[in-house]
């Protein structure tokens, strides 16, 4: 495996939509190595998700965010699919939960762009 991690100061500067929208681009990377069978790719893959998994809730946990438990369930959901044999029935609804927060965050930089 990896020694991958995330800078956790940057990473606290990103919204929570951000934040959960960049752990989706892992989760999506994870999922597609794993589907083409690429164990090289999907392990640095699952390391980087669960690091971004682990910074997101470091961040949390200090803030005493209601969103914590959301997010170990999402990370807990995610693990399934590789160890508890839901991949086929689940993965494509673990990728568009993510793909929602990607969404928001999008719009919230265009409004953002649109405000200045």
């Amino acid at each position: 495996m990896s020694d991958y991690r995330t800078d956790r100061e940057r990473w606290a500067q990103l919204s929570i939509y951000e934040q959960m929208g960049n752990i989706g681009s892992e989760v999506g990377r994870t999922i597609k190595a794993f589907r083409v069978n690429d164990q090289k790719r999907y392990e640095r893959a699952l390391v980087r998700a669960l690091d971004l998994f682990a910074a997101t809730t470091e961040q949390l946990v200090a803030e005493k965010s209601h969103r914590t438990k959301e997010v170990l369930r999402a990370r807990n959901e995610f693990l399934r699919l590789f160890f508890d044999d839901t991949f086929e029935s689940e993965a494509d609804s673990i990728e568009r939960y993510f793909m929602q927060f990607a969404y928001v965050a999008r719009k919230q930089h265009e409004d953002k762009l649109q405000s200045q």
